[in-house]
């Protein structure tokens, strides 16, 4: 189809979560045409059937976004479906059960490699190496595919996602917080890059927010707070976890030539306040 200076087409990655999901409504809402990126079809297709029984125009593809080709052919079929990605969210990423330690401190226990304990020197250097996969090369690739086209079109906006791992080392997560650091380097990187091709590159730090994975560590079955989720709100000064919808007004700032377009090269914190707490 042909592209027009009024068309505003989206991509989200890992648009099946629970954040990207809530991302991906309300972009549709606001009149973007929104592709829906992640490796599953299925919860894809959930929120795209969501987005058109509100009236907005979405398309699910199922993309590893840690594979260049992939990739490519995902922007193939939008390009041809919606027209030329104007705001990528770079939102795949994630951890894995095998990359996390299951004690915060080194244990003589672990080096037995006997089960009792799954420390550093128990995992899986497989499982972590492809965590920090995910949650970079998946960030970079699409940055390098999508932005070639936002280049050629001399404008853009890219949201990628940090953590508070970025700024914190958090215990047990290793992986996923040697990922997260870089994310915010990426992202002023990339930021001064493509400041002449009039691409501006943001991202955004989320605190400790309630998903499907999230909920399983920071409730019981009963619906108590497990030790970990009382810890982290105990560092929380608004006493609480966030919810996908808090996000929105954040994503809407850095989206909004008006209001941010001299912004660049930033990662805000959307936290409860988790980074002004040393918790003493």
């Amino acid at each position: 189809m042909s592209t027009t200076d009024n068309i505003k087409v989206a991509v989200v990655t890992g648009a099946g979560g629970t954040l990207c999901s809530e991302m991906a409504r309300s972009l549709a809402v606001q009149g973007y045409k929104v592709a829906l990126l992640g490796r599953g079809l299925d919860k894809l297709k959930i929120v795209e059937a969501e987005i058109q029984s509100a009236g907005g125009i979405a398309i699910s593809i199922s993309t590893d976004v840690t594979d260049e080709s992939s990739v490519n052919d995902a922007k193939n079929i939008i390009e041809k479906e919606l027209g030329i990605c104007s705001l990528l969210i770079n939102g795949a990423g994630g951890n894995q059960n095998d990359a996390l330690t299951n004690i915060t401190e080194f244990d003589e226990k672990e080096l037995q490699n006997d089960g009792s304990v799954k420390g550093f020197f128990n995992l899986n250097m497989d499982v972590f190496k492809s965590v920090i996969d995910i949650n970079t090369m998946g960030t970079v690739i699409p940055s390098f595919v999508f932005g070639r086209s936002m280049a050629k079109q001399k404008k853009g906006v890219i949201i990628n996602f940090a953590s508070m791992t970025s700024f914190r080392s958090i215990s047990k997560v290793g992986a996923y917080s040697i990922a997260k650091a870089g994310m915010v380097n990426f992202t002023q990187w990339l930021a001064a890059y493509l400041a002449p091709a009039n691409i501006r590159v943001n991202a955004i730090a989320p605190g400790f927010f309630l998903n499907d994975r999230s909920r399983k560590i920071m409730f019981r079955e009963d619906g108590s707070y497990t030790e970990r989720a009382k810890n982290v709100l105990a560092h929380t000064p608004m006493k609480r976890f966030g919810e996908a919808p808090e996000l929105i007004g954040c994503m809407n700032w850095l989206i909004n030539e008006e209001s941010a377009g001299f912004v660049t090269g930033i990662t805000v914190s959307v936290d409860g306040g988790f980074l002004s707490s040393a918790g003493v």
